[in-house]
């Protein structure tokens, strides 16, 4: 089958997943295990999102709404922005993929930060872009290195903000001046992911952004703190014309019914997601106390996971933690190899944690 393959395939590394809950169960013969790997909300969706989910389940057999019309007119009402402004993906990764397909192929660049979420670097191979990698400095942004690392070839600008793994964020007046000095004809890709774990004032409103930038698009998912990561639904906004573009690359019904009904359901309740919020903020400010007394090298984020340098090995460090029924991320895979990074759990989950991870060190 390689003779048949594109050469550049064989060079990519596909992305590793954390192992799930139930893998680990049977490989090392635990009862109890936690998951704080993949930066999933520990809390699930609210109950009326459960409801949503079992009422669309008994029309699964016929095919979804290709253009998500429920889910598009309440969002776009949410956000001040017209229908036309808004393309769904099957899990903001899907976004991701759209905008390569569209704008990113043989020939041109790519200018991602290193380490940052590895899909804007495996997409952009796969559709064979040259990736230009930017390292951080202190685990934030260098846009001036990325300014720098543009060319006459480059198309895509890809910004995690708040970023995977490092949980840190481009402030407003640093966007601003970003998108200022980018060619109007090099797309600007803000992933936000995280956004709705962010409560610092500094941070961008991206969205009001778009009326002064046609090459900018932002991109949100449902995953995170909306709990619905098993349904994969995200969704980006942007230009209508950049809209139109993408979905011209997209697959036909790539929002299942389940997935367009627990999104529209989890907006519509947004006070449980407020408490989701706060208590996440709790937690992680726990975690900090825990760490400052066990004098733990972490990196303060604004998102729902830290990362911590645990100064030895992170794959065995990550193995050692999983024999005590505990998953967190090796880091390695990121060129981080003495790092890990764990999701903020609930409480019991967070102190398994901490119970575990201070034997480690």
């Amino acid at each position: 089958m390689k003779k048949i393959v594109k050469k550049r395939l064989m060079k990519i590394q596909p992305y590793q997943p954390g192992k799930p809950i139930d893998e680990v169960k049977r490989e090392l013969g635990l009862k109890q295990v936690v998951k704080l790997a993949s930066n999933e909300t520990p809390y699930g969706p609210s109950p009326k999102v459960v409801k949503a989910m079992a009422q669309a389940a008994r029309e699964v057999n016929r095919y979804p709404d290709g253009g998500c019309f429920y889910l598009r007119k309440e969002l776009a009402r949410r956000l001040k922005v017209y229908e036309n402004q808004l393309v769904f993906g099957n899990g903001s990764d899907e976004i991701i993929v759209m905008a390569i397909r569209a704008f990113a192929g043989e020939g041109d660049e790519v200018v991602v930060a290193k380490p940052s979420f590895l899909i804007y670097d495996i997409a952009s191979r796969v559709n064979g872009a040259t990736v230009k990698s930017v390292p951080l400095k202190d685990f934030r942004y260098d846009l001036d290195g990325m300014k720098k690392a543009v060319t006459k070839k480059t198309k895509i600008i890809f910004i995690g903000n708040p970023d995977n793994p490092a949980g840190t964020y481009v402030t407003a007046g640093q966007l601003k001046k970003f998108l200022k000095s980018v060619r109007s004809d090099i797309l600007v890709f803000l992933d936000e992911a995280y956004f709705e774990y962010v409560n610092d004032k500094d941070y961008p409103d991206a969205i009001k952004l778009l009326k002064a930038h046609k090459n900018l698009i932002v991109a949100r998912t449902f995953s995170k703190m909306y709990g619905l990561a098993g349904l994969r639904v995200g969704y980006g906004i942007a230009h209508a014309e950049v809209v139109d573009i993408l979905n011209r690359v997209r697959e036909p019904f790539n929002i299942n019914s389940i997935a367009q009904a627990a999104a529209l359901a989890a907006l519509k309740d947004q006070s449980y997601y407020r408490r989701v919020a706060i208590e996440i903020e709790q937690q992680r400010q726990w975690l900090y106390q825990q760490f400052e007394k066990m004098d733990v090298d972490f990196k303060k984020t604004v998102t729902n996971f830290i990362l911590i340098d645990v100064k030895k090995d992170s794959r065995m460090a990550t193995q050692a933690l999983m024999k005590k029924g505990v998953i967190v991320r090796d880091m390695s895979f990121w060129g981080l190899n003495t790092y890990i990074r764990v999701s903020i759990g609930t409480e019991v989950e967070n102190k398994k944690f901490i119970k575990a991870f201070k034997q480690l060190v």
